[in-house]
This record gives structure tokens, C-alpha cells and sequence, in this order.
């Protein structure tokens, strides 16, 4: 944990002294509750050890399961109980409007560091001049691509759907011909959940069918280019995408992928450096790529990442507020990303120069982060976990054949209606 102060470009001596000073006279017991895929925990614990040392308090982590679904459930029970057990909580990036009024407004604590982070990154997080969060890692998903099956075949990475539908199953049907009976064409998570929330945005935005809930208000989501964009995810349930998609989340795509069963994968960045790993079967062997464009030419990538919050029943409160300062600094973050691959959310490491040689892909999302599709959060508030909800139901039932996306589309719009009622 030496290298998590040492050797960075930006000098950790200050944040360190200031635990210390600020700790010397008391020491204090609080817990941090996330979710955890890859290897989230161990680099969690390392630095968790690291902070413990540094300040004399200890650290208890509660882990949930990945699903951002039931996490939030589990918070919100937890949060309207009042429960002063948990100190501070990993959040989700659409989560900060429902939850502002749970958590302590870090604003009058982060004075000092506030300017270190990505100006969209700290707005995604401020609720009515609320800092409820501050920002840890983003993550915009790409494309995962097999070079050498591109290379095999002669084929291009795709720049559309259309091609990239073309182009996996046109892979995936000789090298199952070739023997490779376990191959597919595309991966991605279609279980009904947050993830294909995530996943049904960029396929509408990509091919002009809007953003669900417009910025102003208005509900889209029932066009044509939206449930074009749902029938054609709907034709790869299959065909070059396994049955079982209906039920994936990120580590079922990922678990297939890193086995070497695929051409094409949607996932967040965390995956990148989990396949470059020794006992990975595709070690070298693949990229990432942009999402493909759809009709309208563009790509679209949902905005992702994870906060960290102080609950305003901690018992503990300064020292949970050390914790968050310290797991979010340029420095913990610089040792983070040397481990991982997820997006920083703090500027300078994008020119830190041992950042660039270790984790050149972890920074091909700088221009990204300002760009990426925000899932309708802060227009529809308290009521986005209900939107979402509805909005991955419909598509669900899209790709599982329940219904066309044009019906299905058709009762998402008035049950929104129903749910805004005179605003959201």
C-alpha cells in the first residue's frame, strides 16, 4: 500500500497529515456498505487497511449482491429506519434526487478539494445546492471486441447495430461450424433490472428515440424509432444472443466473455482489466470500442459511476466524512485505478504519467464523462426508481416475446402519465 502515497504525481503528504492531526485525539468505529463485482473487495480492504493505519479508526464493510436494483431496495429500508449502523453508503449516480434528504450535505466539508473533480461529475451529485455525494469512479460501457476473431474473418469493428449484428453472427456461425459449438455473437445484460435500464437507453438514444423523460419533462419514450430500437434487441435474443440474456447481469455476460465464448460484449470498464488478467482465456486478444451508432448516427453510452455518502443517522459522522475525503482524493483513487480499470473521477489523473503507462484504457473516457447519456434522474427525482422500473419491464417484456414494443411502449407512456401526475 506503499504506492497508494507515494511515487503519485500529486503529492498525498497534506491529506495525510491532516488525518492524522484531525484523529489523534479520538478513534472511531464506522461501517461503509456497497455493492462488489471483480475485484472491488480486495482493493476495498487494501485501502480501507491503509486509511485505518493513517487515522486509528476502523473500518467495517457490508457487502451487498451487484445488482443496483437491490441495493437500492436495501438502502431505502435501512434509510427510513433511521439506522445509525451504517455510516457511509456506496451510491449509484441516479441516485442522489431520491436519496438527498437521507444523506448529510457535504458541501461545507469539500470547500478544499471540490475544484479536484469533473464539473459533471460533482453536478450529477448536487441536489438543490446539496453536494449529497462525492464522486468515486464513473464508468462508461464500450463495445468489447475479439481482435483476433475481427482479424480471423477480415472484418471491421462495427461502427452500427446493424453491422455489429451482421458481423457476430456471421463470426459466431463459422467458428461454430469450426467446432466451437459454446460461441455467440453478443452479449449483454437483459435481466430486468437497473442494467437494462442502462442497456435500453443507449439503444433508444443511439437510434433517435429519445431519452425516456425528456430534460423539460415530456414523456418520449412511445415513437417509432424507440420500439424499432427494442425490436431489433428483441431479434438477438437466440440468435447471436444467448436465451439465458433474459436473465443476465454484468458478471453472467462477463463470466461468458472472459471464457473466450463470444465475439461482442457490452459492459462497463471494470471488465477490461479483469480479461487482461494471467487466467483469462482472452489475455490480449480483445479491445473496446464505442457503442455502435443506430439510425441516427450517434453513439450513446449511459452515464455510470459510484458516490460515496454520509447518512445523516451516523453516530460517527466526522469520521465517516475523513472516510469519503480519503477514499475520493486524487491519491486513493490513483492507486484504485492502478488496479482497475474504471474511469477516475478526479482531473489530474488524466495526465498523471503513471496512470497513462499502466491504464491507458481506464482514460480513453475523459471527453466521455461529459458526454455520456444521464438516465432521467434529476428530471423525474423521487420518482426515477418507479420510472426506471416501468421503463426495464417494458423492455423486458419486448425481449422476452411478451408483447410487441409498440404495446409495450404503448402502456409504459400512460402508466408514466399516471405516475406524474401534475409533475414529477
Amino acid at each position: 500500500m506503499k504506492s497508494l502515497l507515494a511515487g503519485c504525481t500529486i503529492s498525498g503528504a497534506a491529506l495525510a497529515l491532516s488525518l492524522l492531526a484531525s484523529t489523534a485525539a479520538r478513534a472511531d468505529e464506522i461501517s461503509i456498505v456497497t455493492g462488489l463485482v471483480g475485484n472491488d473487495l480486495g482493493l476495498l480492504q487494501e485501502q480501507l487497511k491503509s486509511f485505518e493505519d493513517k487515522t486509528g479508526h476502523t473500518v467495517k464493510v457490508v457487502s451487498l449482491p451487484p445488482s443496483s436494483s437491490d441495493q437500492f431496495s436495501q438502502y431505502r429500508l435501512w434509510l427510513a429506519a433511521g439506522n445509525p449502523d451504517i455510516d457511509v453508503y456506496r451510491t449509484d449516480v441516479v441516485w442522489a434526487p431520491q436519496l438527498a434528504d437521507q444523506f448529510i450535505d457535504l458541501t461545507p466539508y469539500t470547500e478544499d478539494v471540490i475544484d479536484e473533480y469533473f464539473p459533471s461529475t460533482i453536478r450529477s451529485q448536487t441536489v438543490d445546492g446539496k453536494l449529497v455525494a462525492l464522486p468515486w469512479y464513473a464508468t462508461i460501457p464500450g463495445l468489447y471486441y475479439r481482435t483476433d476473431l475481427l482479424e480471423k474473418y477480415g472484418k471491421d469493428v462495427p461502427k452500427t447495430w446493424d453491422e455489429m449484428t451482421t458481423t457476430a453472427r456471421e463470426i459466431m456461425d463459422a467458428e461454430r461450424a469450426d467446432g466451437n459449438a459454446s460461441m455467440w455473437g453478443f452479449l449483454f445484460q437483459g435481466a430486468p433490472y437497473e442494467g437494462l435500464t442502462c442497456d435500453g437507453l443507449e439503444w433508444l438514444v443511439s437510434s433517435g428515440g429519445g431519452n425516456i423523460v425528456e430534460a423539460d419533462g415530456e414523456i418520449s419514450v412511445n415513437n417509432p424509432n424507440a420500439a424499432a430500437a427494442l425490436e431489433r434487441a428483441k431479434s438477438w435474443i437466440g440468435t447471436i444472443s444467448p436465451p439465458g440474456t433474459l436473465s443476465y447481469k454484468e458478471e453472467d455476460t462477463r463470466g461468458i466473455w472472459q471464457l473466450g465464448n463470444a465475439v461482442f460484449m457490452r459492459n462497463w470498464p471494470y471488465a477490461y482489466a479483469l480479461g487482461e488478467q494471467d487466467d483469462s482465456a482472452i489475455k490480449g486478444k480483445f479491445d473496446v470500442a464505442p457503442l455502435p451508432a443506430g439510425e441516427n448516427g450517434e453513439s450513446a453510452a449511459t452515464l455510470g459511476g459510484f458516490n460515496l455518502a454520509v447518512s445523516k443517522y451516523s453516530e460517527h459522522p466526522d469520521a465517516a466524512v475523513e472516510l469519503v475525503k480519503y477514499l475520493t482524493s486524487p491519491e486513493a483513487q490513483k492507486y484504485r485505478v492502478m488496479y482497475n480499470s474504471n474511469a477516475p473521477t478526479a482531473v489530474a489523473l488524466y495526465e498523471d504519467p503513471e496512470v497513462q503507462a499502466k491504464q491507458p484504457f481506464a482514460l480513453r473516457w475523459e471527453d466521455s464523462l461529459e458526454t455520456a447519456v444521464s438516465r432521467p434522474s434529476n428530471v423525474t427525482k423521487s420518482k426515477y426508481n418507479e420510472v426506471s422500473s416501468l421503463f426495464w419491464t417494458a423492455a423486458y417484456n419486448t425481449l422476452s416475446g411478451n408483447g410487441s414494443a409498440q404495446d409495450n411502449l404503448e402502456e409504459l407512456e400512460l402508466k408514466l402519465y399516471q405516475l406524474r401526475g401534475n409533475g414529477w
